[in-house]
């Protein structure tokens, strides 16, 4: 950490790092199962799998996995339920508005690094004003690879016109951690998100953990 520049931007994950999208995502999942006559599962069964999209949603609510014959159609299905409510529950967490509007106090670029498809992230991000000032949002099929894989984080820092390494990655997923230290970039794991227990990402290797997304104030001094 000494020998990295010094911090310039933060990039962000989106969903349970930013925004809680769970129980719209949750809502179309369940929908399916109702339309199909299953009982409704509870937003608590979802929202453990949030950050996993449609693989993690469709398992808790099918028991289906991307080697099931029937999965793209459901996942296509998916796609399509959540287009039509991704706007009606989703908020912002609490603190993040204050977070950014500190970072940017202090000169600090920031941007958002995401798994989702551009088809969902856009439309989300540009209808919520948080989003206005971001300097970049690079969604899962920006570039040829999604996280784990480094491509999209050096595609926000080029974007950026950054060193990689004068940027932190924040995320609440093991997959956002290893593509920040692949990127090179300091890491941040949130754990106030979809995680059942904060402890789950004691294994993640990131180089600091936050409990609340006001908490990363605390850590600029120590990484700079």
């Amino acid at each position: 950490m000494t020998e990295t520049p010094r911090i310039q931007a933060v990039l962000f994950d989106l969903d349970g790092t930013l925004i809680d999208s769970a129980p719209d995502l949750a809502a179309a999942a369940d929908a399916m199962r109702v339309r199909r006559g299953l009982a409704s599962l509870p937003l608590a069964a979802y929202r453990p799998v949030a950050g996993a999209g449609a693989r993690g949603l469709l398992a808790v609510a099918f028991d289906l996995s991307p080697e099931d014959p029937e999965y793209l159609a459901m996942r296509e299905e998916f796609f399509l339920e959540y287009e039509r409510c991704m706007t009606q529950r989703t908020v912002i967490f609490d603190g993040v508005p204050e977070l950014i509007a500190a970072l940017q106090a202090r000169g600090l670029l920031w941007g958002v690094v995401t798994n989702k498809m551009a088809r969902f992230a856009e439309p989300l991000t540009r209808g919520m004003p948080l989003f206005s000032s971001a300097g970049t949002v690079v969604c899962g099929d920006t570039t040829a690879h999604a996280k784990p894989h480094p491509a999209p984080l050096l595609e926000a820092a080029k974007r950026l016109g950054l060193d990689p390494r004068a940027c932190w990655y924040v995320g609440d997923d093991a997959r956002d951690i290893s593509a920040g230290k692949a990127a090179a970039m300091p890491t941040v794991a949130a754990t106030y998100g979809y995680l059942a227990h904060a402890s789950e990402a004691a294994d993640w290797g990131a180089d600091a953990h936050i409990g609340s997304p006001l908490q990363l104030l605390g850590l600029l001094p120590t990484f700079e």
